[in-house]
C-alpha cells in the first residue's frame, strides 16, 4: 500500500511542478528569463531543436528589455525565427550580435486571454491529478481482490489518496490564484 501511496504522490507532485514550469512560460506584463528560456527553437546547423538557454545566455536589461547573447553567433537567425513563431507576441530587435526583446505592457483584453490559458492549463493537470487518484484506487482494489490488502487497508489508502488529491489541487489552485494576480498587476 506505501508503494502505491508513495508513486501516486510523485505523479501528483509532477504534475503540479508541470504545470508550475508552463506558467513560467506564460507573459505577465515584467520581463523575465522564464519568458523564453522554455522555447523550443529550431537550428538548422545543428540539426536538432534545443530550448532557448541551452543555445544563449538570458537576461533581463532596463527593467523591460530580454537581452539574448547567443553562444554560438551563428545561431542568432534560428533564434530570432524562433522567437518570431512563438506565441510570445514579441518582436525580436537583432543587432547582430544579440537579441533584443522589449516586452510591452499587455493590453486588458490580452490579460484576460492570458488568464483564461492560466485557467485551461490548470484544468489540465487537475484532470490528470484526478486520474492518478483513479489509478491508485484500482490499485488499491486489485490488493483487496488479490487479498494482499485488507478493506480496512484499502479504505484508508483511499482515505490518503484523497487527502493527497486534495493537497495537489489545493497547490494548482493557489499557483493560479499567484499568476491571475501577476497577470492581472498594471
Amino acid at each position: 500500500m506505501e508503494a502505491i501511496l508513495r508513486s501516486t504522490e510523485q505523479q501528483m507532485e509532477k504534475a503540479v511542478e508541470h504545470l508550475r514550469t508552463e506558467m513560467r512560460g506564460i507573459r505577465t506584463g515584467r520581463a523575465s528569463p522564464g519568458l523564453v528560456e522554455g522555447l523550443r527553437i529550431e537550428v538548422a546547423s545543428y540539426g536538432s531543436t534545443m530550448t532557448l538557454k541551452e543555445l544563449a545566455n538570458i537576461a533581463v536589461a532596463e527593467g523591460n528589455v530580454i537581452v539574448i547573447k547567443p553562444f554560438d553567433p551563428t545561431t542568432l537567425k534560428d533564434i530570432e525565427k524562433g522567437i518570431e513563431k512563438s506565441e510570445l507576441g514579441i518582436n525580436p530587435q537583432n543587432d547582430g550580435k544579440m537579441i533584443r526583446l522589449p516586452v510591452p505592457p499587455l493590453s486588458t483584453e490580452r490579460r484576460k486571454q492570458l488568464v483564461a490559458r492560466v485557467k485551461e492549463l490548470s484544468e489540465q493537470q487537475k484532470v490528470a491529478i484526478r486520474n492518478h487518484r483513479r489509478d491508485a484506487k484500482k490499485a488499491l482494489d486489485a490488493g483487496q481482490k488479490a487479498k494482499t490488502l485488507t478493506e480496512d487497508d484499502v479504505k484508508r489508502g483511499d482515505e490518503r489518496v484523497q487527502k493527497l488529491t486534495d493537497a495537489c489541487i489545493a497547490k494548482v489552485d493557489r499557483l493560479v490564484e499567484e499568476k491571475t494576480k501577476d497577470i492581472m498587476e498594471v
